[in-house]
């Protein structure tokens, strides 16, 4: 019997972070995973252009907002990570404006 099976292991996956191939563990959020591939800023606040990531951690802060398959505004340390997710900086609002 396969150890992993039986613990219940499941296989890492890619997204890729502004067209940069990441790998991903089931069940992290996407701030979890962009963490673990060393990413630490993805949003930029709207007037100022100042890096941000996660505070808060628990969505309250809304720091850590990103897009994500082309829908901006996206709590990454609530998000989990899907498979083939295409996961972009935010600048701004994320809208065109």
């Amino acid at each position: 019997m396969n150890p992993q099976k039986s613990a219940g292991a499941r296989r890492a996956f890619d997204v890729t972070f502004d067209g940069r191939t990441v790998e991903a563990l089931p069940g992290r959020t996407i701030a979890a995973v962009l963490w673990a591939a060393g990413v630490t800023s993805w949003r930029t606040t709207r007037n100022e252009g100042r890096p941000r990531g996660v505070f808060c951690g628990i969505g309250v802060c809304f720091d850590c907002l990103v897009t994500v398959n082309g829908r901006p505004n996206q709590r990454a340390c609530l998000l989990p990570a899907r498979p083939g997710d295409d996961i972009r900086t935010q600048e701004g609002t994320g809208h065109e404006d």
